[in-house]
């Protein structure tokens, strides 16, 4: 990482005032910084305790298992040992990042149990730890007591970052999907630094917003004329009169129709009278603004002519009349110069129908708002919204005060948004570029507001600059505190520091209190973006609110759902309906209310519908698993299997679950499930079941890889080219064959066998479950059949038993994978040969605390690789 104490405020200037050329420039010059800042390499230290496992032990180990397939011309897989070279410790040399790959690769294999591949002996474990202790010692060379803290790049904030360090630092929500390109992914996540790229078009983008940004929110002037707004839901009807003189009628509100929470809304078909009370303080001239929209409710193919006469006024003074049509959503806006006395002053608005033509639609006007502006009079202007915010003393009127005003303003604002003090020069610049401003006419706060602005468009604020903390010469130095104040952040909260871990950098007691800062942020509401963030990315529960399923398609393959309950209904509604005006009035109400449901049986005619709200509650349910283990200390392995999960009333519908209480209401909440159920844990939740299938049926294949890449940390090699799609494989077939007959016909082809054997028994254990998520026992006619077998030799019957294989034979394979995930979002960068020491002492303590959950993060939180970055003299000095 590069310490930019640079110029990097000076190119923000740059992409303020100056032609993209010189924006052009700007980002060759980031680029030859992120690229220098990457490629550094320093070779670590050797440790002597390893030196018993020698290159002739090592090489035996590989003749006796790996060297049949892997060596002397053979290259099963594509990969060979050749030319790899076996080296004693004494003979350390350093290896080329092609032979630390190839390593890389043999170690990850062996410690999954992968290789040597089923069928074949197995690793002894005395051999397994001497191959990856070689592996570790010899050939990456680490040094246990100070492993590599690895590569670094430079990192710009992603669009979730950067949208919420805006809220935190200035308090505006910027919407950044809209107004952003999408940021790019690399190893599963939007915050890895070397695919955060920067474009010349972004870098405006970045200028535009925060033009946007401080303008929205940053006073120009420290006094401006008033401004108040009367909410449309501060007008009460008063009685109906068919008096001419209706706009000045007064009386008391007709309880229960004054409530829309929106505006008060009235009727064409009706003489009617709204009312409302506007207390006026200081007397003087005013600018009234009347806002109301007209609305009606659609009637297919039918409408209607009716019209209304609008009358509006103040104090029995009519200021408006206006003749109504039919004008679906138009909004008005009609504006009034006024004198106003100080007391209060009766705002009618009253309607008087035009004609007598049928009602067929509801004609109706919402008025939305009365804003008044004034008094005129400078002498009694206020202070703009939050002005005491951005500028809590009074402008100095002499010159030398007013900068230095200005500079102490810049100062707390430059520091905050940089998450570091701001260096002298830096802020001379921005103090200069405020006065620039400002001297020319302009008023103070214009000029602070347009250095806010560079500030905000400055690579300190968009990137996460970082330096080496004072005194540190060791090769792999600690990252000063406040860049560790900014690496905690945005790996719990995905946003800027707060005030306290600031302050605790600026005193030099952040590691010092480490431990306590890490409990706090766990503990508070904003922690919520590690499980949106991380888990959204790497359990792909962010796509399952716009992934494709067609739910027809999906339920023709299956029985229909036979309801009983709703065939009951079904009946009574058709014999209440033949009954007419026979009905008494308990069977009209009951009429209605089975007339209703079964209008709505038609809005959901397949039985089960993905609505958006239906997806975010799956995607709540997954994010709530992760955050109560995370929060509660619990361990990992119920990500794969636990007794329970999290539900509202229409994911508790939609799954069906016998044995569990209905669940009432919006809210998500705990739901303990019974002993025999299939669902617990993310393999059986919506958002897994969804985004692994294809939009008209389940994939056993896609759900196989997903547990074999995000839970066990085994993905097999990628397919060959030109391998025929699944369906080919059954298409010669008479009769339909299920999914597990046309696998089993794409298994018999030899390319395809090595990597189906490892995905489709893992697949179909899932097959009870379809594309929407729903449990289901037959398709296609055909009863389904979740049994399989492991490549490893664990048999089952159902996804429970599966689980309960995963969590107890494969624990340390769902541990490694995890913590490689979680390392990964963490640090921004993917899991490297260097870590292998540091991934392999997270398994450990895991396995030691059976799984708890902050023991991983504060285990990478300690690490080296969190900790620490390389002490390069090119990373250190400043960049002039």
């Amino acid at each position: 990482m590069c310490d930019l104490k640079c110029q990097q405020s000076t190119s923000t200037y740059l992409f303020v005032i100056q032609r993209h050329s010189k924006l052009h420039l700007s980002v060759q010059y980031i680029v030859f910084l992120c690229l220098a800042a990457t490629f550094q390499w320093t070779a670590s230290a050797q440790s002597k305790s390893n030196a018993e496992v020698t290159s002739s032990e090592v090489r035996s180990i590989l003749s006796n298992n790996c060297a049949g397939c892997h060596s002397d011309g053979t290259s099963e897989g594509g990969f060979s040992l050749d030319h790899l070279p076996l080296l004693h410790n004494s003979e350390r040399q350093a290896l080329s990042e092609e032979e630390n790959a190839k390593w890389f690769l043999v170690l990850k294999k062996v410690q999954a149990g992968a290789m040597p591949p089923p069928g074949e002996e197995k690793l002894t474990p005395e051999a397994l730890d001497n191959l990856v202790h070689w592996i570790k010692y010899s050939a990456f060379g680490i040094n246990p007591e100070d492993p590599d803290p690895g590569h670094v790049t430079m990192r710009r904030l992603n669009q979730v970052e950067y949208r919420n360090s805006v809220r935190d630092l200035i308090g505006v929500d910027f919407d950044t999907s809209a107004n952003f390109p999408a940021d790019d992914t690399g190893h599963g996540f939007d915050n890895i630094g070397d695919v955060l790229s920067i474009s010349p078009l972004l870098l405006e983008k970045y200028v535009n917003a925060a033009e946007e940004i401080v303008s929205a929110v940053v006073p120009t002037v420290s006094s401006s004329i008033r401004q108040r707004e009367l909410p449309g839901n501060q007008f009460h009807f008063v009685p109906n009169t068919r008096d001419e003189g209706a706009a000045g009628v007064t009386g008391e509100a007709r309880p229960g129709e004054d409530d829309a929470g929106e505006g008060l809304e009235m009727s064409y078909y009706e003489l009617t009278s709204a009312r409302a009370v506007l207390d006026i303080d200081v007397a003087g001239d005013y600018s009234m603004l009347l806002k109301f929209i007209a609305k009606e409710t659609y009637v297919d193919n039918q409408f209607d002519e009716n019209k209304c006469e609008f009358t509006f006024s103040v104090d029995g003074n009519t200021l408006l009349t206006e003749t109504m049509v039919r004008q679906s959503s138009r909004d008005y806006q009609f504006n009034f110069d006024i004198p106003l006395t100080v007391g209060e002053h009766e705002l009618i608005a009253s309607i008087k129908p035009l004609s007598e033509s049928p009602q067929i639609r509801q004609l109706r006007l919402q008025i939305k708002s009365i804003e008044l502006i004034g008094p005129r009079d400078e002498a009694h202007y206020v202070k703009p919204d939050r002005y005491d915010q951005f500028f809590p003393r009074s402008v100095p009127q002499d010159e030398d005060e007013k900068r230095k005003y200005a500079r102490e303003l810049l100062s707390n604002f430059a520091s905050r948004a940089f998450r570091r003090p701001v260096d002298d020069g830096s802020l001379d610049r921005l103090v200069n570029l405020a006065e620039g401003v400002y001297s020319q006419g302009a008023t103070f706060e214009a000029g602070i507001s347009k250095a806010m602005t560079a500030i905000l468009a400055s690579p300190r604020f968009l990137f996460r600059e970082e330096s080496i903390a004072q005194g540190s010469d060791d090769a792999f130095a600690y990252i000063d505190e406040y860049a560790l104040a900014s690496r905690l952040s945005y790996f719990l909260w995905s946003t800027m520091p707060d005030d306290e871990l600031i302050d605790l950098a600026r005193t030099g007691q952040l590691r010092t209190n480490l431990d306590a800062q890490v409990a706090r942020m766990l503990s508070d509401t904003r922690s919520q973006s590690l499980a949106e963030n991380f888990v959204g990315q790497w359990l792909r529960a962010r796509a399952v609110e716009h992934i494709q399923i067609n739910s027809s398609a999906v339920l023709s393959r299956e029985p229909r759902r036979v309801d009983p309950e709703s065939d009951v209904r079904r009946q009574r509604f058709f014999e209440l309906f033949r009954l007419g005006s026979r009905r008494t009035e308990a069977e009209n109400d009951e009429y209605e209310r089975e007339k209703e449901r079964y209008l709505r049986s038609f809005e959901n005619a397949t039985g089960a519908e993905l609505t958006p709200e239906l997806r975010l509650a799956m995607r709540r349910e997954t994010e709530m698993l992760f955050e109560h283990i995370v929060k509660n200390n619990r361990s990992l392995l119920e990500l794969v299997d636990s007794d329970y999960t999290f539900l509202n009333e229409l994911l508790w519908g939609h799954y069906q679950i016998r044995g569990i209480e209905q669940v009432v209401g919006n809210e998500m909440r705990m739901v303990m499930l019974p002993a025999d159920s299939q669902r617990g844990g993310v393999l059986t939740q919506g958002t897994t079941l969804v985004v692994t299938s294809n939009p008209d049926r389940t994939s056993p294949v896609k759900r196989g890889l997903f547990i074999l890449e995000n839970l066990l940390g085994t993905p097999p090699a990628a397919p060959p080219p030109n391998i025929p799609a699944l369906e080919d494989a059954a298409s010669d077939n008479e009769k339909p064959l299920s999914l597990r007959e046309t696998l089993a016909l794409h298994r018999s082809n030899a390319l395809c066998s090595s990597c189906h054997n490892q995905m489709d028994p893992l697949g179909l254990a899932l097959e009870n479950f379809n594309a929407l998520g729903t449990f289901r026992t037959h398709e296609l006619d055909q009863p389904i059949d979740s049994a399989g077998e492991l490549t490893s030799g664990e048999k089952f019957s159902t996804v429970a038993e599966l689980k309960k294989i995963l969590v107890s034979q494969h624990q340390e394979d769902i541990y490694r994978c995890i913590a490689e995930k979680l390392m990964t979002y963490a640090l921004g960068r993917a899991v490297e040969y260097g870590d292998s020491h540091t991934l392999d002492r997270l398994v450990e303590e895991l396995q030691d605390s059976d799984g708890a959950a902050q023991t991983l993060i504060y285990g990478i939180i300690h690490s080296n690789a969190f900790q620490k970055t390389k002490n390069s003299p090119r990373v250190a000095a400043h960049i002039p």
